[in-house]
Order: C-alpha cells, then sequence, then structure tokens
C-alpha cells in the first residue's frame, strides 16, 4: 500500500497548492480593504479553500457542540495541537471573525506566505520586539470584534499526554481584554497527517469539539495560574472522552 500512499500524499498536495493558486486573485483584492475588512474576506476565501481541498481528497469535516456555542460573540479560541492538519479544521468550524497566532517562519514561503501574512498574526517568539508587536495586534483585533486563536501549548504535542502545558499568553491576554476562553477540541488530525510524516496523509474523518466557554470576568493576573489550569483540565477530560487516547505511551 505504500506506493498507493505516496501517491495519494502527492494527489493531495498538488491540489493544495492548485487551489491557493486559484486563491491568490481574491486575496490580492482583499488586501486593498484593510486589516479588519480584507482580512475577514481573507477567512472566508481560506475557508472555501479547505472545504475544496477536504472534499477532493476524501477528508470530512464534521463540528460537534458539546456545549452551546454563541457564533456572534468574540473569544480567545484555543485548542489542542498535534498536527499540521490542525490548521483547516479552524477555518472551517469558526464561522465569526478570527485571527490565528502564527508562526513568523511560515510567512517566508513564497506564494502561500502572502495568504499566510493577510489572515494570521505573526509571532517570533526569538525576537521580543516582534512578540510584543504580536500581542499589540491581538488587542488590536480584539478591539475591533474580531476573535483569536492561540494554540496554548506552543508547539505539536509530542509527549505522549492528551495535552503538553500550556503558556501564559492566550490566558493573560484573555485577562487583560476581558475575552472569554472558549476550548476547541481537533480529534481526529493526527490520524489524518501525523505529525512525524509527511506522507502520511489519509482520507477519513476530521471532528472539531465546541467546549463550554471559560468566563474570565473579574479575573486578575493572580488568577492566571488558576484559569490556565482549569482550561487544561476542560480540554484534557474532553480529549479522554472523544478518544481512546492516540498514544498509547500515557497509562490512563
Amino acid at each position: 500500500m505504500r506506493p498507493l500512499q505516496w501517491l495519494y500524499c502527492v494527489y493531495a498536495l498538488l491540489l493544495f497548492v492548485i487551489i491557493m493558486f486559484a486563491a491568490i486573485p481574491f486575496v490580492v483584492v482583499a488586501s486593498f480593504f484593510g486589516k479588519i475588512k480584507g482580512g475577514n474576506f481573507v477567512y472566508k476565501v481560506c475557508r472555501a479553500w479547505g472545504y475544496l481541498w477536504y472534499f477532493f481528497i476524501g477528508v470530512r469535516h464534521k463540528t460537534i457542540y458539546d456545549a452551546p456555542h454563541n457564533s456572534a460573540s468574540q473569544y480567545v479560541f484555543v485548542a489542542n495541537h498535534i498536527s499540521y492538519m490542525d490548521i483547516p479544521p479552524i477555518l472551517m468550524a469558526i464561522t465569526q471573525p478570527v485571527r490565528v497566532l502564527a508562526k513568523y517562519e511560515l510567512a517566508k514561503v513564497p506564494v502561500f506566505g502572502f495568504i499566510y501574512r493577510s489572515a494570521t498574526v505573526l509571532v517570533d517568539r526569538r525576537d521580543a520586539e516582534r512578540r510584543a508587536k504580536s500581542i499589540e495586534e491581538m488587542r488590536y483585533f480584539l478591539s475591533k470584534h474580531v476573535s483569536i486563536f492561540i494554540f496554548p501549548e506552543g508547539t505539536f504535542n509530542e509527549t505522549g499526554a492528551p495535552l503538553k502545558d500550556f503558556y501564559d499568553g492566550a490566558f493573560r491576554i484573555a485577562i487583560e481584554t476581558e475575552t472569554n476562553i472558549k476550548p476547541l477540541l481537533f480529534i481526529d488530525t493526527v490520524e489524518r497527517l501525523s505529525y512525524k510524516n509527511i506522507f502520511s496523509l489519509t482520507p477519513g474523518p476530521s471532528r472539531v469539539v465546541f467546549m463550554n466557554e471559560v468566563s474570565v470576568k473579574g479575573m486578575t493576573m493572580e488568577d492566571l495560574p488558576a484559569l490556565k489550569q482549569k482550561v487544561h483540565e476542560i480540554m484534557t477530560a474532553g480529549l479522554r472522552r472523544y478518544r481512546k487516547y492516540h498514544l498509547q505511551t500515557e497509562e490512563v
């Protein structure tokens, strides 16, 4: 089956690139309408790109509401991070205006980097000045009623546990801007594409679970550790319920 797997992966990659080039004119037009209106339109273009790509490669997106979700409200979205396939579900599941905190390095990729810059808040954790700028940019978007999305683990979870420890950033900005946190769970993305091998892509389901929002009303920075722990526990319990945990190195 390995040659067929490789052929499928090459087909999926080529299709990804073809749809990307088809999206470029729309992104160029959107770039003239500013960070808010233009960026919101870029997300709609990328959402259509994602749905088309999923359709032709046999991946089936499904949104599950473990708790009610207000698509008219504003949140700091957080989710587990374990696959390169974690990005498309963001576009498909979140329907309100949103910006993803994303790694600066990918902005350097030709063509793709142009779209990437138009639809994300870039962060370079190695550069204090750029890191501070990304925080200010997130505050700006939140002030314009645009949600933000952050992977609180920072990088892929390769530990064997449901989640790695969380960084403070998402919780700090939630408290500072009094924006409630909405945890999401990406259930199947590691099966669709393992972080270990880009030629492991397979068709199948891709479920996103919306958990209950966590209020930050009245919180101060002294509450940050408890808030971070609460969200970690909610997401860990959710992952255990929706999966027979996929990495068997952990005792459950």
